[in-house]
């Protein structure tokens, strides 16, 4: 889905968002109204409105605060996902609710992710989140440095950030954060943990 989309006016100004490559679900629109409703609450905005923008020129909106009245997830929270996502024992299907936008055709991916660690001799891996703290890129996003030692001989460890976003009553990585770590194309294969 991609175009713009008018989500109000303030005072003679209307704002506008750019969605490229999101794909229509039912959470993406509440994040985005919820985005909005952070800026508009932001202090100082009873200054008056800049000059109108020329027509050719869209708002862009990034906020590098936290939600007001959201804590950060506790590492543990962040670990939970990454611990079922690499749990062999979960059907893939089931674990499509643990990253952001996958789909059912997805599944295949997430399974053989799973299979290739324990193939590899890297179950269970032992994850620690540090350093957690609210994206600054994406409005509600949290991110952590995730340590991950893997029960290979000798125990193979490294450090990766990650980047999780809120859904529901619960966190899940991001599509990107996930693209970087799975391949969900044709074939796809999980890969081999560092020695």
């Amino acid at each position: 889905m991609e175009g713009h989309r008018s989500v109000g006016d303030v005072g003679d100004q209307r704002l506008e968002v750019t969605l490229t490559g999101v794909r229509k679900r039912p959470t993406v629109l509440p994040l985005v109204a919820f985005a909005f409703c952070g800026v508009l609450a932001l202090p100082g905005c009873d200054s008056p409105p800049p000059p109108a923008a020329p027509e050719t020129q869209t708002t862009s909106l990034a906020a590098s605060a936290a939600p007001s009245s959201t804590p950060l997830p506790s590492p543990e929270a962040l670990v939970d996902v990454l611990n079922r996502l690499a749990d062999p024992a979960v059907p893939g299907a089931d674990k499509i609710g643990l990253v952001e936008m996958a789909t059912a055709d997805d599944a295949a991916a997430l399974d053989k992710f799973g299979k290739a660690l324990a193939d590899n001799g890297a179950l269970p891996l032992t994850f620690e989140a540090a350093d957690v703290t609210w994206s600054d890129t994406e409005p509600g996003h949290v991110r952590a440095t995730v340590n991950v030692t893997t029960a290979n001989t000798p125990p193979g460890t490294f450090s990766f950030p990650m980047e999780f976003a809120p859904v529901r009553n619960g966190w899940q990585l991001t599509r990107k954060t996930a693209d970087l770590l799975l391949d969900f194309g044709d074939g796809a294969t999980a890969p081999s943990p560092p020695p």
